[in-house]
């Protein structure tokens, strides 16, 4: 893949193997920054008028006169005291203050990313990419730094330490082998196998809602998988114990790579074998679909995301990986679980496991949070299974939970108000000046995700009910209500008002209840034969959003339980 700046989608992907400025004369003197340049020129013609007739003398220069001298002078004054450099532009010190803050912030406005293939370099290692990418981010800053204070004719007084080079970086390798004859294609595309995240990086996708769903097909979409293996990476990954590869199309690296703070990557080793699961993120089939399929003969559950628009969502990444994680499961006899489960352990070192259940909305985190706050004097630690999405499954007659994912991916509004700025440090924020605004925060270890964890309690998050607090049902009474999956929507999909869907997850038990709907039977059952609490919590975020009362009792009666006996 050549160096690509994707001016369209505001994104630059650099090749550190094909180009890397290792001074500020090769970082000048190159053609990437010089299209980088001619396309700020560009822009400030209908942006900022006087700094683009400052650019070009009044129409002295055409544009691509402008970006020449402009870059010729930049390499000159790099060099010399701005009292020995003869040029025009330096007849308004004001306009080239001006335009030289516009060229550094709109290379920080737009989405940036590095790699390197770990193959081709020498001696291999974290150290090699974490060095390389640092380097750049310092030489783009000392550089940005010196024209500002030659041109002040003065040291700053200030010094932000931003991330001027790139918001992440990664290496990739090539796996010669394929895992089956069928996707012999795919070997071409290369895997990611490490990754480092400046956070808190914060991304603005253009969309921040999923719409539609994921429905299943009679055929193979890697048959109709178009691609160019110099525009496509793999990201490998553990979805809870299953081995998913998302191949996506490179114009969605913002979301793919975000995908490094919600599951765990795959080792190098790993990214030999055979996927449980792969995804086509980006398929440029012209479709508009998002679709799944079960290639029984090499026993793959495949999904294709057509290359549009809308999809720039990362929830539509993370969802079809998940929905193809719970068919799966379905088909091994394990129930997926659309909710949040923690082990909540107290000071006095009692501990109990919490399983709340609920479409997006109905308050499964939200709760928990709540019982935090209230919980403080007595809570000694929250360990989170699952936010999102896990499994119950039966061993030995006992029902046992398990994770997916090893982060959260938040609503910001549904948190309380401080607790996305105690995590801002290791979060990625996905476009938080739009409503449904995101973070996805590290929550868990992969061992700790894919342990057996005993249930206490099974609750319904139920958000559309004008009652209070936390109440004890009967088995039969509460797996009813699982099924119908009613909630209130409160804009988190396409969804508005009152809706239902089987079993609260639109993720694979919906599309396939034939198979959930035994598994149901036979889980609810073992809750009920080994005595765990089943019931329904009453959030209150269908009726009063704002004002969090609701969910203050709904956490109060909660923490009551796990302190009893």
């Amino acid at each position: 893949m050549q160096n690509k700046i994707h001016i369209g989608s505001s994104q630059v992907i650099l090749n550190y193997n094909r180009a890397y400025p290792r001074n500020r004369e090769s970082l000048l003197g190159s053609e990437p920054f010089k299209r980088f340049l001619r396309h700020v020129i560009e822009t400030s013609k209908q942006n900022n008028a006087k700094l683009f007739d400052y650019v070009t003398m009044n129409g002295k220069f055409t544009i691509e006169e402008a970006t020449d001298n402009f870059t010729t002078f930049l390499r000159i004054l790099a060099i010399f005291r701005i009292d020995e450099v003869d040029s025009e532009y330096l007849n308004d010190r004001v306009s080239l203050l001006a335009f030289v803050n516009m060229v550094y912030d709109s290379w920080r406005s737009l989405q940036r990313f590095g790699y390197m293939y770990s193959e081709k370099t020498n001696d291999f290692g974290i150290n090699t990419l974490v060095k390389r990418d640092s380097d750049l981010n310092d030489l783009i800053l000392r550089t940005y730094r010196l024209f500002e204070e030659k041109i002040q004719e003065r040291p700053n007084l200030v010094y932000r330490q931003v991330q001027a080079g790139t918001n992440a970086c990664f290496s990739v390798h090539h796996v010669k082998d394929s895992f089956a004859k069928e996707y012999e294609k795919l070997s071409d595309i290369p895997v990611i196998d490490t990754v480092m995240l400046r956070t808190p990086m914060i991304l603005h996708p253009k969309s921040s809602k999923r719409t539609g769903m994921f429905e299943e097909t009679d055929h193979n979409p890697i048959d109709s998988f178009h691609y160019d293996p110099e525009d496509w990476f793999c990201f490998p990954m553990k979805v809870g114990k299953l081995l998913c590869f998302v191949y996506f199309n490179s114009k969605y690296m913002a979301s793919a790579i975000s995908l490094a703070n919600l599951f765990e990557l795959a080792t190098f080793e790993e990214s030999k074998e055979k996927p449980d699961l792969i995804v086509l993120y980006g398929n440029e089939d012209n479709k508009n679909q998002t679709v799944f399929y079960h290639d029984t003969k090499n026993n793959i559950w495949l999904g294709s995301i057509s290359d549009h628009p809308r999809v720039e969502y990362f929830g539509y990444m993370k969802k079809m990986a998940l929905t193809l994680h719970n068919l799966a499961m379905m088909h091994q006899g394990w129930l997926p679980i659309h909710g949040a489960f923690v082990k909540i352990t107290l000071n006095d070192g009692r501990t109990k496991g919490i399983m709340l259940m609920g479409d997006s909305g109905a308050g499964k985190s939200e709760s928990i949070e709540a019982m935090k706050v209230v919980g403080k004097d007595v809570i000694k630690d929250v360990e989170v299974i699952f936010d999102d999405m896990g499994t119950i499954h039966i061993e030995d007659g006992v029902p046992y939970g398990q994770g997916t994912e090893i982060g959260a991916f938040i609503r910001l509004d549904d948190l309380d108000p401080g607790t996305p700025y105690r995590d801002m440090d290791r979060s990625i924020f996905m476009a938080p000046e739009n409503p449904n605004a995101r973070m996805i925060v590290p929550a868990s270890p992969y061992q700790d995700v894919i342990t057996n964890h005993k249930i206490d309690l099974f609750a319904y998050a139920n958000n559309y009910t004008d009652e209070y607090g936390l109440k004890e049902l009967s088995v039969d009474e509460v797996k009813e209500t699982c099924k119908m999956g009613k909630r209130m929507a409160l804009g988190t999909t396409q969804e508005v008002g009152i809706s239902t869907t089987y079993f609260a997850n639109p993720f694979g038990p919906m599309q396939q209840q034939d198979v959930c709907e035994p598994l149901i039977d036979d889980v609810f059952q073992s809750l009920k034969d080994n005595g765990v609490f089943v019931g329904e919590i009453y959030t209150h975020l269908g009726f009063d959003k704002l004002n969090r009362q609701g969910l203050h009792e709904a956490a109060t009666e909660l923490l009551e339980f796990i302190r009893k006996d």
